[in-house]
Formats: structure tokens, sequence, C-alpha cells
């Protein structure tokens, strides 16, 4: 039974945190070089282009234009592509609704199964009209892309170019 609960458990969270340092990591407060204003209007960020330095700590503050629900996540096009299976399974829950986040049924849900809390550090989902921030430091050299991985919205382009100078 010890071996299925690590089978099932603590390998996915082990392979999890090796991706996200594959991507940089959760920045400190204490080390944001700059903030960078990011606005989710319905399927495109403004900027649509994020130019950043390699070891670099940037304040994120991101707020939904849109009339929709909209995520900001820092990744690679691969793992945008991974997490989409998990965003489409809180649409089939009902936790992620067309302009509404079910945070009762998300807390709920997440106790069954993780990846539902949606908690990852590089990453902010919002109802419209809402704001949060996200400190993210770009550690590594590895191709990054902004996106919103909500059902179709990946798939028309709701993606920001992160570059390096």
């Amino acid at each position: 039974m010890k071996k299925l609960i690590l089978i099932f458990f603590i390998i996915p969270n082990i392979l999890f945190a090796s991706s996200i340092k594959m991507i940089g990591e959760k920045g400190k407060l204490s080390e944001v070089k700059r903030t960078i204003e990011i606005k989710m209007y319905d399927n495109y960020f403004e900027p649509n282009e994020i130019i950043i330095k390699k070891g670099e700590t940037i304040k994120f503050i991101v707020s939904n234009h849109g009339e929709l629900v909209h995520e900001f996540n820092i990744a690679t096009k691969e793992m945008h592509i991974k997490h989409q299976p998990e965003m489409m399974k809180m649409v089939e829950n009902k936790i992620l609704l067309a302009d509404k986040i079910d945070k009762k049924k998300m807390k709920e849900m997440s106790k069954k199964d993780h990846s539902m809390a949606h908690s990852h550090s590089n990453s902010v989902l919002l109802e419209p009209n809402q704001s949060a921030e996200l400190i993210w430091k770009f550690s590594t050299d590895t191709n990054l892309e902004a996106a919103c991985n909500v059902p179709g919205h990946y798939q028309v382009g709701m993606i920001a170019k992160i570059s390096k100078f």
C-alpha cells in the first residue's frame, strides 16, 4: 500500500517540481528587479511579448479585462499542452465556468485530485475584473511563453512570447 501511495502522490509531485525548475522558480519580493503589468482580454494579452533577462526576477501584476475566465501561465509550449487536459477537467467538473470559478467546488475536488487546486507558482487563474500578482525568477535559458490554457484560448492564440535579451 505504501508503494502505491508513493507512485500516485509523491512521484507526480517530484516530476512537477523538476518541470518547474526547468523554467525558473517562484521569485522573492526582495529580489524583484521590475514590475510588468499584464492585461488579459478575451483571447489576447497586452503586451503580447515580454522581454526578460536570465536571472531576472519580475513581479507581474495580472488583471483580467475580458468577459471570460483567463489564465496567465509561464511555461514551455510542451508544458502548456500537458496542462490543458487539467484545465479541461476543471471545465468538465464545472469548476471552471465561462465567467466564474467555483472555488468551493475547486477546494472540495482538490482533496481527491490535487491538479484541481490550480495552485501553481507559475500561474494565476482569474475571473473577469480580478487582478493578482505573480513573482517569477527566470533562472534558465529555456524557451518560454505565457499563455492561457482555458480550453480553446491557447488554440486561438492567447499567448505572449517571452524573449530574452
